[in-house]
């Protein structure tokens, strides 16, 4: 398995959500890696972020989805390391990735389940999350 030997920021956690949810239909859509990009470049949450980081947390993403229980480990580092109050953003960064290409495939909705069970998010707060993210991303 692998280890993580670094510690990870409340960012970085953040990031790995994000391309979690990009690479989970084992095919990361290139509309997907702008939202990932823009979010970084945007939100305030990532303004002291090192965004050269993310290729080092798209790096732990693979190694760990290449693992038999890498979800799982995938969820105890953003458990460890991010704090709670910053779980529903971890939830809507990860809807807003899954809906940026304006389609949500099979594996991206078991990893956003997951997400939401793992994070212990309430069902009625996660399903406005998902609503706000199908609208930011509708198309005409």
């Amino acid at each position: 398995m692998t280890e993580i030997s670094h510690s990870l920021s409340e960012q970085d956690c953040l990031v790995l959500v994000m391309i979690a949810v990009s690479a989970s239909d084992e095919n990361m859509r290139t509309v997907e890696l702008i939202k990932i990009e823009s979010q970084v470049n945007t939100l305030p949450i990532f303004a002291e972020y090192d965004d050269a980081r993310i290729k080092q947390m798209a790096t732990i993403v693979f190694e760990l989805f290449s693992e038999e229980d890498g979800l799982d480990a995938l969820f105890g580092l953003i458990r460890d390391n991010l704090s709670e109050r910053l779980f529903e953003t971890a939830y809507a960064l990860a809807c807003d990735v899954a809906a940026a290409d304006g389609t949500l495939r099979e594996a991206e909705l078991r990893l956003l389940e997951e997400i939401r069970y793992e994070l212990n998010l309430d069902r009625l707060h996660a399903a406005a999350i998902e609503r706000g993210a199908r609208a930011r991303h509708m198309r005409a």
